[in-house]
């Protein structure tokens, strides 16, 4: 792991670099072109997105390595973004950014933290106490594509 690794609440400012970290870890899994671009928006962090919910980044000597987003509804929550940069996965990095997500979940009530993962990164979620609830099938490239949904009680992270 980086030697300065500091966990902040991101800025309006962040958003693009963001944008481009989600982008850059999205590819890492070797999806087609044409496939980051369908996901062009789900992957867009906008300043107003940053302005309204729990964004928070991983910084290593001053360079914005990962980040989280958690969307609060009531007792509830949705870990609608985790990426680590590609040149830092397998480093603890996206493990220390979801335990910082559980205590700030934790810390607001939240009862369940519930995640649409990339079928990548199930595994990743699944070792860290997250559990299978179900799958979201879409389509793309006029193919069923299913998602897992995965939930996780935030106090058990404590």
């Amino acid at each position: 792991m980086a030697h300065s690794l500091t966990i902040r609440k991101a800025t309006a400012a962040d958003a693009p670099t963001l944008t481009t970290l989600a982008h850059d870890a999205k590819r890492h899994w070797g999806y087609p072109e044409h496939w980051i671009k369908h996901w062009q928006d789900d992957l867009t962090i906008s300043p107003e997105f940053v302005d309204k919910n729990l964004v928070y980044v991983a910084e290593a000597d001053a360079a914005l390595i990962g980040f989280y987003a958690l969307i609060i509804r009531g007792d509830k929550a949705e870990l609608d973004h985790l990426w680590v940069a590609p040149a830092h996965l397998g480093s603890g990095i996206g493990k220390t950014l979801f335990l910082h997500a559980m205590q700030n979940a934790a810390r607001r009530d939240v009862s369940a933290v519930e995640i649409s993962s990339d079928p990548n990164a199930e595994g990743f979620y699944r070792k860290l106490g997250a559990y299978r609830t179900g799958e979201t099938v879409s389509e793309i490239d006029g193919e069923p594509r299913s998602v897992p949904r995965l939930s996780v009680d935030p106090k058990s992270k404590l």
